[in-house]
């Protein structure tokens, strides 16, 4: 899971947050990186990441901390990432999540794990239908993510087959702008969202 440097992440949510961005980044990570913790097929979380507040906080919740080198942008994060944990365990089989999954359910991630288990590329459209929400691959496979901007067709052109799931929302509902976390908090947000987007929607009117 990506993590961006909290002073420079989510900018298009710098018309609602304003100085308190970071705060709403780091708040948007840290319910993410907590569902999938719950998440029984879940074996660990690795967060990759240069920021040493989200370092720390995300530490503190128990996923794993690796330093984002070269730092050169999403999918190399991603890429290091895997890398990373291919090393440390190479028995199994490696799903990236964009760590802006506020509403994220463990049982959506769940099923979507179990699904993903019998292909050697998957992934799960965002509920724009445009971008990407995870990607994953088995054992022994190349990890090539396409993540950014009209991900879903790279990935499907990639030959990664979409997951076509359902009943599955708090995984699709990723957060780049303030619709997007008006829909997470009506899906159903964690406490640290709920709690920082209530009062930013509060101030917005």
């Amino acid at each position: 899971m990506p993590v961006k440097v909290l002073g420079q992440a989510k900018s298009r949510l710098a018309v609602l947050a304003g100085p308190r961005r970071p705060a709403l980044a780091l708040a948007l990570a840290s319910d993410t990186v907590s569902a999938v913790l719950r998440c029984p097929e879940v074996a660990r979380v690795l967060v990759v990441t240069s920021d040493t507040v989200a370092a720390a906080a995300l530490s503190e919740l128990g996923a794993c901390v690796e330093p984002d080198v070269p730092d050169h942008g999403l999918n190399d994060a991603l890429t290091h990432g895997a890398a990373v944990a291919a090393r440390r365990w190479p028995d199994g089989g490696i799903a990236a999540l964009t760590a802006d999954l506020p509403a994220l359910r463990p049982a959506e991630l769940g099923t979507a794990l179990t699904e993903a288990a019998g292909s050697a590329t998957s992934f799960v459209a965002d509920a724009a239908h445009v971008g990407t929400t995870m990607y994953a691959v088995a054992p022994g496979t190349d990890f090539t993510p396409r993540f950014g901007g009209e991900s879903r067709a790279r990935h499907a052109a990639s030959g990664a087959r979409e997951l076509a799931l359902h009943g599955v929302p708090g995984l699709r509902q990723d957060v780049d702008t303030p619709d997007d976390l008006r829909a997470a908090v009506a899906l159903g947000a964690g406490a640290r969202t709920t709690v920082l987007a209530s009062e930013l929607l509060a101030s917005a009117g």
